[in-house]
């Protein structure tokens, strides 16, 4: 038996397993919209065998865009690409489909990874020349003092952007999300209420921790009050800002209490990437997995968690000793898109697979052995139909060749 493939709820989602796909940028869009690229992307990993795929951090409003090539979710145009993108990775997939929402808040209008790495001598942020934007913060302190200088939000501000994350959440509804999370980590702007080191201001919105979290948890109840209940609500939160000003592993406790108060279904435990001066550790396999075990111990919801879980003996020791109920992993399905599949391989695990590739199933093909040593050999009701006395039998043939 395995931890990792033991099914889960999220709210009221059910999923076969404990593997998401964690959300990363692309840097792909088009005014906000998804292009080919999205579906030939999400597409994939629709059938990497995870139990649910996040897709990439969203904008709620065009000022809250890390970048021009960033996706949005506060058009109808938007909406209308990403509905027509659910639909059809549902006609080849029964896994489960989540989209992040967020706002960049001062890390906004910054030039994307693919702009910088077709011109590496820019800045990281835009000029006026290439169409930068003025930002907004919890206070008009900018990310360094060679960045732009954010717009302090006022009463107005908070309410249009809480305003701006009910309506893509609503949007994200209409289009066939099975899952939303809000990310509240990484120094974007609910992140930037949260830490001491990013909130200077003195209403109630700033000071102490209670009104430092006063906006998360004013968005988190908004949107849940949207959002069905036969779906899931999550919330990317920071466990520590790894900074000798900012927030603690206690402060993300008293939070997560918090979130689960409010509704939240799930949480999962980021660190760091806040503002100059966080002292970054070395990233090790599983180098964050001891943040979602102490957030285990504050709440009931399910906890997740992040931070190079590369491989499926280090998913299934996280999961089996109860440090998360879930594993998020990022670059790992970037680099190997059918990464749940082969976790499930090498942990002895039957799972169906998508009928265009049962031809490489573990006991369909000769060669998995071949290609992924220490593979196991898996007894499964998923066979191929096959004639006796046939190619299928004779191993100097390449079983699943046309």
């Amino acid at each position: 038996m395995s931890a990792l493939f033991e099914p889960i709820t999220l709210g009221g989602l059910s999923l076969p397993n404990r593997i998401a796909v964690s959300p990363m940028c692309q840097f792909s869009a088009i005014e906000g919209t998804v292009q080919p690229f999205h579906l030939a992307h999400v597409g994939g990993l629709m059938m990497s065998g995870a139990g649910v795929v996040i897709m990439e951090a969203t904008a709620t409003e065009a000022i809250g865009r890390i970048s021009h090539d960033c996706l949005g979710l506060y058009s109808d145009d938007h909406e209308a690409a990403l509905t027509d993108l659910v639909a059809q990775v549902r006609s080849y997939s029964n896994g489960a489909i989540g989209i992040q929402l967020s706002h960049a808040g001062r890390r906004a209008s910054c030039r994307s990874v693919r702009a910088r790495v077709l011109d590496p001598t820019g800045s990281e942020w835009l000029t006026e020349d290439e169409g930068a934007w003025q930002t907004c913060g919890p206070s008009s302190h900018g990310y360094n003092p060679e960045w732009h200088q954010p717009e302090a939000m006022d009463a107005a501000a908070i309410r249009r952007v809480e305003g701006a994350f009910v309506h893509s959440a609503q949007r994200a509804d209409r289009a066939g999300f099975d899952l939303i999370e809000i990310h509240g980590a990484h120094g974007y702007l609910i992140h930037q209420f949260l830490s001491p080191v990013t909130n200077h201001r003195t209403d109630g919105y700033g000071g102490s921790l209670e009104n430092r979290m006063r906006f998360a948890l004013e968005l988190v109840a908004q949107v849940r009050a949207v959002w069905p209940r036969n779906k899931a609500l999550g919330f990317r939160m920071n466990s520590t800002d790894w900074h000798p000003d900012g927030l603690t592993l206690e402060d993300a406790a008293v939070l997560a209490v918090e979130l689960e108060r409010a509704g939240v279904d799930y949480i999962v435990m980021s660190a760091g990437n806040l503002a100059p001066g966080c002292q970054i550790p070395p990233a090790t396999p599983g180098h964050q997995v001891s943040y979602a075990e102490r957030m285990k111990k504050a709440v009931s919801i399910p906890v997740m968690a992040v931070g190079l879980i590369a491989t499926p003996s280090l998913a299934e020791e996280i999961v089996s000793q109860q440090s998360a109920d879930m594993v998020a992993i990022g670059r790992g399905m970037l680099d190997n898109p059918r990464w749940g599949l082969h976790a499930a391989a090498a942990l002895g695990v039957d799972v169906p697979y998508a009928h265009q590739y049962i031809r490489v199933r573990p006991n369909n093909w000769t060669g998995y052995a071949i290609a992924h040593p220490g593979g196991k050999k898996i007894v499964s009701t998923q066979q191929l139909d096959r004639p006796k006395s046939s190619s299928w039998d004779r191993p100097d043939i390449a079983r699943g060749a046309s």
